[in-house]
């Protein structure tokens, strides 16, 4: 299937130029994760993360799904290529949850060319997720409706911060040895299916809205401008996700019926976890 600009388009809410410059990276990246939103259904669903160019391409666009890191940024990485971005695909070791040892690496982040020098685009992490794309140099720093990011070099490897608070935690680490579909359909094959992995104990969702703090949803709690409230039953969830982050579950592949999304909740832990 070729890449339907137009479609991808409609379907972000962009309308202006498809040329390689800094103002569309920046207006592509706004309008995708205000539209996109990163959800994990499928994995909770039991169904498997194709990572192919067509069945990203209908999930997220034709079918109005979201997804996660591994089909957001490939989606976005292809879009910018087709406006003749050069881009490489790499990836991360998130390390937000402060883990003991070294993680594998299981985060696709996007490297982008302007003017002969880096940056790193990344429509995909969630509710941390950048508020714009940032340069590849130490000490470089974004401000966004999300809080501040900075990115700091440590001898060849980089890493991503975020502001909290007085101080800044670490989101992920990452050098630019290119990957391969097949580093991106290990990982996820990991994250998809290892029994520990947070994606399979817990719904999570996130969208951008412009301007705003990120709307987020972790299993029944909705997070709306940073004021958390707990959905009142496996319905509301279900309502939530469609009308607050723009998920459609009418199509007859990617769709997600009632019954199911409730039966699926039914295994999922009603406290914070």
């Amino acid at each position: 299937m070729a890449f339907r600009r137009q479609d991808y388009y409609s379907r972000i809410g962009y309308t202006g130029e498809s040329r390689p410059t800094l103002e569309t990276l920046n207006a592509l990246h706004r309008h995708h994760t205000a539209a996109i939103p990163f959800e994990n259904l499928d994995v909770l669903l039991g169904r498997e993360i194709l990572l192919d160019d067509d069945a990203i391409f209908i999930k997220l666009v034709e079918a109005g799904r979201g997804g996660y890191c591994f089909e957001q940024n490939a989606l976005f990485a292809r879009a910018l290529a087709e406006c003749g971005f050069a881009v490489e695909a790499l990836a991360a070791r998130v390390l937000i949850a402060d883990p003991n040892d070294m993680p594998p690496r299981t985060h696709r982040l996007v490297q982008v060319m302007l003017n002969d020098e880096p940056w790193i685009a990344d429509v995909g992490f969630g509710g941390a997720t950048l508020s714009a794309p940032i340069p590849l140099a130490h000490g470089a720093e974004i401000t966004g409706p999300e809080g501040r990011f900075r990115v700091e070099s440590q001898q060849s490897e980089f890493l991503l911060l975020k502001e909290e608070g007085d101080d800044w935690h670490a989101l992920y680490r990452f050098d630019q040895a290119r990957q391969y579909p097949a580093d991106y359909l290990m990982a996820n094959h990991f994250i998809a299916h290892w029994p520990d992995s947070h994606f399979r104990h817990h719904l999570l969702a996130a969208l951008h809205p412009p301007g705003q703090k990120p709307l987020k949803l972790l299993n029944q709690h909705l997070t709306v401008n940073g004021d958390r409230q707990t959905l009142a039953d496996d319905d509301a969830v279900y309502d939530c996700l469609q009308r607050d982050f723009g998920m459609r579950f009418d199509h007859p592949e990617h769709g997600v019926t009632r019954e199911a999304f409730c039966a699926m909740m039914a295994q999922l832990p009603r406290d914070n976890p």
